[in-house]
């Protein structure tokens, strides 16, 4: 991923909703290259949704979980990439120790939460994983 990318992605992490013109002016370059910028992010997978952030933080989803995943020697990048496509999944993080991937979920219901661990699970490359739903969280 070149520099731009990963600047412009960094920006549309802090803000999805930044003008392509905003962009273009804090990093110095055209609107037509941040607009060609983010439609290759789109159409190689990094990007592949946009989403909503609400102001109260203290409603939480219904359901919230960790996901710790085990993964084959060979398979990190394309299980990412295909992680990314499954919209409950809020985080992927690597890790050192005993898990691969550690993944961050959000579920409107039990339900949801079932299809997404699921999905998780039919992941390629994935051998073991353990979930654990979160009851509280403690802002420090």
């Amino acid at each position: 991923m070149s520099q731009l990318e990963q600047k412009v992605l960094g920006i549309l992490r802090r803000n999805s909703r930044t003008p392509v013109s905003a962009m273009a002016q804090e990093l110095g370059v055209t609107r037509t290259t941040i607009s060609r910028t983010i439609a290759r992010l789109e159409n190689s997978g990094v990007v592949v949704a946009y989403t909503v952030r609400t102001q109260d933080d203290d409603a939480p989803a219904a359901v919230r979980a960790i996901a710790c995943v085990e993964l084959e020697n060979t398979t990190t990048k394309q299980a990412i990439a295909e992680l990314r496509g499954i919209p409950e999944i809020q985080t992927i993080s690597t890790t050192n120790g005993a898990w691969d991937l550690v993944l961050e979920l959000e579920c409107e219901d039990l339900a949801h939460f079932d299809e997404a661990l699921r999905a998780i699970r039919q992941t390629r490359g994935i051998v073991n994983s353990q979930t654990n739903i979160l009851l509280s969280s403690i802002r420090v």
